[in-house]
């Protein structure tokens, strides 16, 4: 049978053991929720540069044709989704995507697109995100130049 001390040394191990296990669950979870925080950031600065849009009065931009500005905008095309009940454009993926696009205002390649949401960049997550980068072109939102490079449509906000 094993003496006092003995016991009390194995359960001091198991609960050392133990504690550093949820010193792990806590870091990770530290990490987790310091990249949540820093999506929320964003989608925060697009939400206010989206209502800035809306509340500037519809006025052409300089070097336009005229037929862009507030009526053309990601923001009303985003207003005519939610209108229409389109789910893609709604969802919280595709709007982290579209906030991406607005806050940042360049063109960018599906893998930048990837890294900078902090997914991976692994083929099948390129590929995912080429699907929806094209869905958004064909709604009028985005716009792709050239093959793989994924831009705001300016064209339809007279930029």
């Amino acid at each position: 049978m094993p003496s006092l001390m003995e016991a009390l040394e194995a359960r001091r191990a198991e609960v050392l053991g133990h504690a550093e296990r949820l010193r792990e669950q806590i870091a990770g979870l530290s990490e987790e929720l310091s990249g949540a925080e820093e999506r929320l950031a964003r989608l925060q600065i697009a939400r206010e540069t989206v209502e800035e849009v809306l509340a500037a009065p519809s006025s052409p931009v300089p070097g336009s044709d005229g037929a862009g500005g507030r009526d053309g905008g990601v923001a009303v095309a985003l207003l005519k989704a939610e209108s229409e009940l389109d789910v893609t454009v709604m969802s919280p993926e595709y709007r982290e995507i579209i906030a991406l696009f607005a806050t940042s205002g360049a063109a960018m390649r599906c893998k930048e697109v990837c890294r900078q949401l902090g997914l991976g960049t692994e083929p099948r997550h390129v590929e995912g995100m080429r699907s929806k980068l094209k869905r958004l072109v064909e709604r009028g939102i985005l716009a792709e130049p050239s093959s793989g490079l994924f831009k705001v449509d300016g064209r339809k906000q007279g930029w």
